[in-house]
């Protein structure tokens, strides 16, 4: 009963605040658009990546209500896709969505963020509810542990089951523009350490093929995909490495920020136009 209650809660905290307190922005033409035809517009996508900031409470209200109308305006089933997982807890997040293990097992199994409670299981819950698939996308930590201390070749060592974990080896180590960000958000010791970025280019692969794996299987599926915006701001990172793998899909993006954030990113040539298909600014 519980349980159920947090939902209702959810769902009216969503409709109250999500429009109340975010503006969206289409940014072909930066006119701002309303929730229905945000929605409308990403229907026809097979993969929309929502772009977040961890921390911002009102994103992550605005990601589960557009999953809520995701789910009910399209044709298409939708499934959800986390960077919050890692490929190695599918089977506990799987067995737990069909009801065959407790939440608090499925917790103690799946290696939860810190806001999971908060954040992330409203979405989960709501897939469970509907019957929607999770895709747990992400790569297991210890791997992108090995790339950042011994180096892409590391993986080679590892037994066939492990790899199974991992998209196909080598992965694609995307340079230009997407390492030159990296390079410039992390500093001076990135560079000098390109394991460092050879790790996140394994985080950003993984999730590439666990979308693109997941699509292969269910092909009238629409995936939606969470990540953290670093991962899919300017279309780099994460969307760069599935349109390598799959560059026939319709893919759009969403980029979410504070008020606060918007404000650096306006200082930046292009703007707010270069990040995204559509940016929510929340207003805190």
């Amino acid at each position: 009963m519980k349980k159920v209650f947090n939902i209702l809660l959810i769902n009216v905290l969503s409709f109250s605040l999500w429009g109340q307190s975010a503006t969206i922005y289409r940014t072909k033409d930066m006119k701002i658009v309303s929730t229905d035809s945000l929605a409308l517009e990403l229907s026809a996508a097979n993969v929309v990546f929502f772009g977040e900031e961890h921390d911002d409470s009102l994103g992550h209200v605005a990601q589960y209500q557009l999953m809520q109308q995701l789910q009910q305006r399209n044709a298409k089933k939708l499934a959800l896709s986390l960077e919050m997982f890692e490929t190695d807890c599918q089977t506990a997040l799987d067995e737990y969505l069909n009801g065959f293990i407790s939440e608090d097992r499925f917790l103690k199994d799946s290696r939860p963020w810190p806001n999971y409670k908060n954040h992330y299981r409203p979405m989960v819950e709501l897939a469970k509810q509907k019957g929607l698939s999770v895709v747990a996308a992400n790569a297991p930590r210890r791997y992108v542990n090995m790339v950042s201390k011994r180096g892409m070749a590391s993986l080679d060592s590892l037994s066939k089951t492990a790899k199974k974990l991992l998209p196909p080896l080598p992965f694609d180590t995307l340079g230009g523009a997407y390492a030159q960000k990296f390079n410039k958000t992390m500093g001076e010791h990135a560079t000098q350490n390109p394991r460092i970025y050879h790790s996140q280019n394994l985080w950003d692969a993984s999730m590439a093929y666990a979308i693109a794996q997941h699509l292969k299987r269910n092909k009238n599926q629409q995936v939606y995909h969470l990540c953290g915006r670093f991962h899919s701001d300017e279309r780099l990172g994460t969307v760069a490495q599935l349109r390598k793998q799959k560059p026939k899909l319709v893919v759009k993006t969403i980029s979410c920020m504070s008020e606060k954030n918007r404000i650096e990113e306006e200082k930046e040539p292009n703007g707010l136009t270069r990040l995204a298909d559509f940016v929510i600014i929340t207003k805190k």
